[in-house]
């Protein structure tokens, strides 16, 4: 089944729509400079509303590892998504303070990005156009690459049936596609989640 991650809630009533919902992970940005960011008490609190079944992820882009093993021990986010110039030292610094997982995002702009991105030791990687562009780029290029991957980067409720049915990935991830104004659209999340499921043959 492909996992679903919603990804930038920021307010209580995006995470009653979510537990509605159950998707497989939801996103909080703590990235400056991101319209959807919140800070880690905003996090906390939306945690705490957030069905125990469904996982956070903090996404973060060259943060301290300080505050991103804080926040995985603190249990305030159960993985860690990477998307800015994290090395693979980085990752190990972080491994020191945590075995919580870890989401290594990458840009995709050519094979050479996929070739790097297969000798991360991340657990699980995402391909996106840009850190939350809202635009795709060539699916065709991920036709190739072996290791379980979320996809990102404009997907909506109209086309992520067709990624999928193309892709096959191991979960697919979305953000500025199920807004309007700005903010989550519950009846979007719901359009998306429901194309996702009906794909999969779950419903």
């Amino acid at each position: 089944m492909t996992r679903i991650k919603l990804c930038g809630l920021t307010r209580n009533e995006d995470i009653a729509a979510a537990n509605a919902l159950r998707p497989d992970y939801v996103g909080f940005v703590f990235a400056p400079g991101s319209r959807r960011r919140v800070s880690f008490e905003q996090a906390a609190a939306l945690k705490e509303r957030l069905d125990p079944g469904i996982k956070a992820v903090g996404v973060f882009v060259d943060a301290a590892i300080c505050e991103v093993s804080a926040l995985l021990s603190r249990g305030v986010i159960d993985l860690a998504q990477l998307h800015g110039h994290e090395d693979e030292a980085y990752l190990a610094q972080l491994r020191c303070f945590t075995s919580k997982p870890v989401i290594r995002a990458l840009r995709v702009r050519g094979a050479e990005d996929l070739r790097a991105a297969e000798k991360s030791r991340a657990e699980l990687l995402l391909f996106d156009a840009g850190a939350g562009s809202g635009t795709a780029f060539d699916w065709d290029l991920l036709t190739g690459v072996r290791r379980p991957y979320l996809l990102a980067g404009g997907l909506d409720p109209e086309n992520v049936a067709d990624a999928i049915r193309r892709l096959r990935p191991f979960g697919v991830d979305v953000s500025s596609g199920i807004e309007t104004g700005g903010y989550k659209d519950s009846e979007k999340m719901a359009a998306f989640v429901a194309a996702v499921r009906k794909e999969d043959g779950s419903i």
